[in-house]
This record gives structure tokens, sequence and C-alpha cells, in this order.
């Protein structure tokens, strides 16, 4: 018995499976008679490129996974002659047509690319070494304690050392549960600038009091801090974390970037939690930068702590999703990245109290197609220092401080997920004069530190390492 009922599962899996091949085949060989009829005049018959570019090819510049691919076909590609073919083909001819270009290719466009031992830069010679490759699982911030050591945060739930250049294998102990959630979990750390006194740890992680792996659990960013002791994390103190009647279900787009400015003042942000509206009241963590003290408390100058109603920790509200903070070295000025919907990723400056538009006012559109906003101005409301439409998911943010880098010195460094880049910005009057690419299609860019040593360690997901650029 046991074995004919066995055997009939197996044929059923068998069944399944080849069914998932035969779709695919078919998918493909319908791609492309789709693609020649609509594509192969612009990127050639053989997709050799034409009236427009190559379409077999290793650089991908508009991102190189399936559902970018989707998303470039459908909705185009802003300020390219790529138009939107979602009014013209049907979502299973699109995908089809994806398909056959995926499968066209020599290498896989998700191939892991070799990483670079040089890079030949506008204005310097950079070596490439790999600082840890192996035994990291979806790392989101890092940061030094000394010249030696550096902590790491893991999406799922981490902390973890690097101790002289080596992933310890064992995990800190004892640190809060979190909510595991694509775009949340554990998202930034950061040590206190009086470390060597006090040894706190500062983490931010998405946060539910009632169970966490119920992903329909009611939940919100949370900023704690503590220490580690032998591998264990003690002494933990809430700094930040809302009333329950603040939480939001199946939420998305959760921070967390934090910053220590000159004064001392902990920055971190929130964002919109996929509910875009919230980022204007003020009564709503949801979409904003908040400003406290070190222990959690609020400092009495913050711009809305006699507002009535209001988060006394604001600092600024309007934002969709900030996943860079950065000081420039010389105005002490704070600038911050901000993840745009499609289209729309914004470089900012920082205002005390201000606004920054969101949703009300955006240079992109939401990932349907539909449109946010018909409006890009609005009195009142803080326009970007820049935007890059299509997207890029703009993440990291470090300005170059480091007599090793005098020629990039208060230059600014961000880096992208989607579009998998390190890029070089420089800045005069608070205006963009020149943009370079460092790195292109090596991982998606989770965080940039300068380290100690002068070196600038770039952190990665998809693969998952930690590299260093060596001047």
């Amino acid at each position: 018995m046991k074995s004919t009922y066995w055997t009939r599962r197996i044929g059923v899996y068998l069944l399944f499976a080849f069914s998932c091949i035969c779709t695919a085949v078919a998918f493909g060989q319908d791609g492309k008679s789709t693609f020649a009829d609509y594509c192969a005049g612009c990127h050639g018959a053989e997709l050799q490129g034409g009236l427009a570019g190559p379409l077999i090819k290793t650089d991908w510049n508009y991102g190189r996974r399936r559902g970018d691919m989707i998303r470039n076909v459908t909705y185009g590609i802003a300020d390219t002659e790529m138009i939107a073919w979602g009014e013209v083909l049907s979502k299973e001819e699109i995908r089809g047509v994806v398909n056959y270009i995926v499968e066209s290719q020599t290498t896989p466009p998700t191939a892991e690319r070799q990483l670079p031992t040089l890079i030949e830069s506008e204005l310097m010679t950079l070596k490439v070494e790999v600082v840890v490759d192996d035994g990291l699982a979806i790392p989101w911030g890092i940061d030094f304690i000394d010249a030696n050591r550096l902590i790491i945060s893991e999406r799922s739930g981490q902390l973890r050392w690097i101790v002289n250049g080596k992933l310890d294998s064992t995990p800190i102990r004892g640190t809060p549960k979190t909510v595991d959630d694509r775009t949340g979990g554990y998202m930034d750390v950061i040590v206190d600038p009086n470390y060597a006194e006090n040894r706190w740890i500062y983490l931010a992680h998405s946060f539910t009091p009632f169970d966490p792996s119920d992903r329909s659990a009611p939940a919100m960013t949370r900023i704690v801090r503590g220490r580690v002791e032998d591998h264990e994390w003690v002494d933990q103190e809430v700094l930040f974390q809302v009333a329950d009647s603040l939480l939001v279900v199946n939420g998305n787009r959760w921070g967390c970037r934090f910053l220590f400015d000159v004064g001392g003042h902990l920055f971190f942000t929130i964002g919109d939690m996929a509910r875009g509206d919230f980022a204007q009241n003020l009564d709503r963590p949801a979409g904003k930068i908040f400003r406290i003290w070190p222990d959690g408390s609020v400092p009495n100058d913050n711009p809305f702590v006699d507002r009535s109603g209001a988060l006394s920790a604001i600092y600024s509200f309007g934002n969709r999703n900030v996943q860079g903070l950065a000081i420039h070295p010389t105005t002490q000025k704070i600038w911050f990245t901000e993840h745009g919907p499609m289209g729309g990723d914004e470089l900012n400056v920082l205002e005390e109290g201000g606004n920054f538009g969101w949703p009300i006012i955006t240079y992109g559109v939401d990932y349907s197609g539909e449109i946010v906003s018909e409006k890009t101005h609005m009195d009142g409301m803080i326009q970007p220092i820049m935007q890059w439409t299509p997207s890029i998911a703009i993440s990291p943010a470090l300005f170059v401080d480091h007599p090793n880098w005098s020629t990039w010195q208060n230059d600014l460094l961000v880096g992208a997920l989607a579009y998998e880049e390190v890029r070089r910005i420089r800045i005069k009057d608070e205006v963009v004069t020149h943009q370079e690419l460092i790195l292109k299609n090596l991982g998606r860019i989770r965080d940039l530190h300068m380290g100690p040593d002068g070196n600038i360690y770039i952190l990665s997901n998809n693969p998952d390492r930690l590299i260093k650029l060596v001047p």
C-alpha cells in the first residue's frame, strides 16, 4: 500500500515538474515570436542591436533580474528611447519576451560577476580586496569598534563580529526577536561615539509585541541599545518604541539608517510602512527622520516637541524610505538618500522640521504604473538636490573625509540596491556637478563605511560579502 501511494505521489510530482518545464519552454517560444514582431526592429533579430542597444550582453544598466526586465518592458525606462509596452503586450507576452531574452544569454544575467582586483577610476587607481565572502546571511549594517573589530547585522535577526578580517562563527546570543521581513528585520547597527567608555551598541529592528513569526501581527521599527559580553547581548534598553495603537499590519519599507551628529544626537529613519499618507501625519511614526539623545530622551529643541499630538522625536517628515545618512565634512550638514517609488529616488539635505513632500509631491509613479501624484513641486515642501528616474534603489551614503583619499575629499559615495552600483558624486554649493560609476553589477550595495585604516568598506547582498577599496 505504501509503495503504491508513494508511486502515485511521485508520478504527480513528475507530471507537475514536466508541466512547469513545458510552460517555461512555451513562454520562451512565444517570447521569441513576440520579440520578432515588436522588438527586433530596434534590438536586432538576433538581439545583436541596431537602432537600440544589443541585448546579448554582460552589463545590465537597468537591473539584471527578471523582475527588473519585466518592469522595464512594461513601463519603459525614463529619459531613454525605451518606451512602455504595457498597453500593447499582455503580461504573459511580456514575461515571454523577458524569458526569451534571458534564455538567449551566453552569460546568465544574474550570474555572479568576478570581482576586479583593480579599478581605474577617473582620479585614482583603487585596489579591491575581499574581507569576508563566506558565512554571511543578508547582512544589513556594519560599524567599527576599533581598527581590528567590527559588528555586523544580518536581516534575519543576528549580530556578528568580524575580528582581524575574519567572521566570527558564533553569533551574539540573546539579541531581540524580530519580524524577518524582506524590507525589515535587523537593519542598521551603530557603535556609540564613546564606546571605549560606555560600550553601547545601537540596533534598529522590526518589532512586534506579539508573535514575530506571524506576518499579520501589528509591528513597527524599534530602536534599542545594549552591550556585548562574551557573545551575549546584555543591558538592553529600549530607546524608541511606539504605542501598540500606532503599529501597522503587513508593513513594508521599515527604514532604518543611523547617524550620530557632531552634537551627539542620534538620528534614525523609519520608512512609510506602505502607508504613504502617514508620512504627512506628525502623530504617526511612518515616513520620518527622528532625533534623540543616546539614552532615548528627546532634545528640548526638536522642531515638534511642543506640537500637540506630534511625536516629539520627529525631526523631518514626508519621507518615503530614507536609506542613507551622511554628514558633510565641511558644512556639517546632514545629507540623506531616499527611495522613491518607480522613479524619483532622491538626494536631500536635511532641514529641521522640513517637509520633504511624500506622497503629495514625487518624481516617481507607483509600481503598478498608477500616478501617485501629479505634482513634483509645492510651496512649503522641500525639493531634492537631485533625483534619479528611473530609480536606482539608492541606499547607503558616505562622504569621503580622509587624507588617503585627497582627490575624493568631500565627494559623496552612494550605493544602489536594484542597480547594484557605487557612484561617486561631486558636489559644489549643494549642487551635483559630476557623477562617476565606480562599481556595477557586483551585488546589491547595502552599506558603506570609512574604516579606521583609511579604506572604504562596502557591504553587499547577492552576493553577501564585505570588500574594501584601498587607494
